[in-house]
């Protein structure tokens, strides 16, 4: 008589790997972002860049020193932290708000998900409306003599990315995080990162000028910070908060369910 052996079960399947970026997350991100308040904002800051230095070449003519001193003080030190505010705290700090995070927080989505996306966004747009700008505005001044515009573009677009990941970070911790966010941008990044000393070194602007100076004609720029410390903290601090906005939005998530 012959017997058959049972059969074993089926192997559950294998649970997919969460993605780290989610297109619906994104789409209504970046429709929030460029909103008709922001849009505005976000446009003026770079045409005025793009203006002064039309007027300023006009008046003097081509000067590299004028075009240091115009998208390293104004564009790097003023305008791409300002952008960053807008874009990194803009990019969930309104829905917390005004509670519409809940409705995303609801959705099967993983928190870590919704950080990395909007985190993508916000230095996409951060990127868009300060690198390109500080670009054109660096061909207008010099036409990239000494690699001038071409240095402080990419500057910019390394700052972006450390500024959208601290500012994003803001808008998960306060409901103040506009106003926390400009006293940084205007009093410690344009303000004591650029006068006092030792704080240059904890300056997200020192750093980008550390990559950016590889990239100019020797002399071009300065930064006190040197390139491999300057990769390192963007590195990190960008790491860092993001890794932290993801647990305060997870303990935003444990709250709204208790």
């Amino acid at each position: 008589m012959s017997t058959t052996s049972p059969t074993a079960p089926p192997a559950p399947a294998a649970a997919p790997k969460a993605a780290l970026f989610h297109p619906t997350v994104a789409r209504l991100t970046y429709r929030a972002l460029l909103g008709r308040r922001r849009a505005l904002i976000l446009f003026a800051l770079p045409a005025m860049l793009v203006v002064i230095a039309i007027i300023i070449r006009v008046l003097t003519g081509a000067d590299d020193t004028t075009a240091s001193g115009i998208l390293g003080g104004f564009a790097l030190g003023t305008m791409v932290p300002l952008i960053g505010v807008i874009a990194g705290t803009g990019a969930i700090g309104p829905e917390i708000d005004d509670g519409s995070v809940v409705y995303l927080l609801a959705k099967p989505v993983p928190r870590s998900t919704i950080i990395f996306t909007k985190l993508l966004v916000a230095i996409g747009v951060t990127a868009a409306f300060s690198a390109i700008p500080v670009l054109v505005a660096g061909f207008v001044l010099n036409g990239n003599s000494q690699q001038i515009a071409v240095a402080y573009a990419v500057a910019a677009a390394v700052a972006s990315v450390a500024y959208s990941a601290l500012f994003l970070l803001f808008g998960t911790i306060t409901r103040h995080a506009v106003v926390f966010g400009l006293v940084y941008a205007l009093v410690w990044e344009a303000f004591v990162g650029n006068l006092v000393p030792g704080a240059r070194t904890l300056s997200v602007q020192q750093w980008a000028l550390g990559v950016g100076q590889k990239i100019g004609a020797e002399g071009a720029l300065s930064s006190d910070v040197h390139l491999p410390l300057a990769i390192c903290l963007l590195v990190g601090v960008t790491a860092t908060a993001t890794w932290y906005a993801g647990r305060r939005l997870k303990a935003l998530t444990l709250a709204g369910e208790e």
